[in-house]
């Protein structure tokens, strides 16, 4: 099971290609999964059941929150200037690109496909930490305390911190879209966070304080393999939505300007973790962890928000799910440049 999940791991980003190829060229069953309720069986249809989707992510993050050992914890906590400050910018830094890129998407020819970029954006701003940011982080010889605790707290924090940058948005870039951004900011983001986000971290830290040692090493051997394949899937699904539409007859200008405006947001996020690093005088695994941590989004809970806040807005995924891609490749490019750095 342990080579089944470094195998998964070393091959994640080969493994979205996939998964986005299947969406965009099979999407019939991912369109299904996106609307499934299994659990109406057992409740006979009664009351409000959550989807396939939601049920993915849950599981997702119920696996992260049996990962947090309370040890890694505490010994960040005793240093939390870098912890603090990584926390404020992977808020901060990404709402300020997108304020700033308003008044280049303002001058686009088309309003709604600027409308479309910018939500889907502020989607990505608005996420917590990405859990995948402590694989990377462990496998560039990081900070792994400091890893898991922005990944921690930024997922604890967003019920709160999500709608606010959302609302933060809404109110200043008067652009068109603001009414999706009020729907998220105002009920969905921080409801949804809530329940498919939060609780089920908690609970997965509940259970690692009252499992043995033993039994706890083979939960989580048994659940380590599981988690990619999971996340493939949540994947797979939430593309299957909008990949065939935008990739059926392609908007080659939309295309271009998404690509842009992502990868310059990618960019800035993973620059910031070592500029913010170096500002702090942290050291290399503080600023490996700094790196990965800011600029590695929980797309996989934006996805399942923007598939179910705004059904109606499918292309809305399409920029989320381009930052998806790239924040692995960036990742891996990282990663190579600082092996080779400890090399040296």
């Amino acid at each position: 099971m342990k080579t089944l999940a470094q195998f998964l791991h070393r091959h994640l980003l080969v493994g979205l290609l996939l998964a986005y190829g299947l969406a965009a060229c099979f999407p019939a069953w991912g369109v299904w999964m996106k609307d499934a309720r299994p659990l109406s069986v057992v409740t006979g249809g009664v009351g409000s059941t959550p989807t396939v989707p939601s049920l993915l992510l849950a599981f997702l993050l119920f696996q992260a929150g049996l990962r947090v050992q309370g040890e890694r914890l505490r010994r960040v906590a005793r240093r939390p200037m870098v912890l603090l400050v990584g926390l404020a910018a992977n808020l901060a830094v990404p709402v300020l690109y997108l304020l700033g890129i308003i008044p280049l998407l303002r001058t686009w020819h088309n309003p709604s496909e600027s409308a479309t970029i910018l939500v889907g954006l502020a989607l990505v701003a608005a996420m917590p930490v990405a859990g995948s940011s402590t694989g990377w982080a462990q496998s560039s010889n990081g900070d792994l305390a400091l890893s898991l605790g922005l990944v921690l707290f930024s997922t604890l924090l967003s019920p709160l911190s999500t709608p606010l940058a959302l609302k933060f948005l809404e109110v200043t870039a008067q652009f068109g879209c603001e009414a999706e951004l009020h729907r998220l900011a105002s009920r969905d983001a921080g409801a949804f966070l809530a329940a498919w986000v939060l609780v089920p971290s908690l609970c997965g830290m509940a259970l690692r304080s009252v499992l043995k040692r033993a039994w706890l090493s083979q939960v989580e051997d048994g659940l380590k393999p599981l988690a990619p394949l999971v996340l493939l899937l949540l994947c797979y699904s939430n593309a299957s939505v909008c990949l065939p539409q935008a990739l059926g007859t392609p908007d080659w200008d939309f295309l271009l300007v998404t690509l842009g405006c992502v990868l310059g947001l990618c960019i800035l996020t993973f620059s910031c973790g070592y500029v913010i690093g170096q500002l702090l005088h942290a050291d290399h695994d503080q600023r490996a962890a700094l790196m990965f941590g800011l600029g590695m989004s929980n797309n996989g809970t934006g996805q399942v928000l923007a598939s179910m806040a705004l059904a109606s807005f499918p292309l809305v995924l399409f920029p989320i799910i381009v930052y998806n891609i790239l924040q692995h490749l960036a990742a891996g490019c990282v990663h190579a440049v600082l092996r080779r750095q400890a090399d040296r």
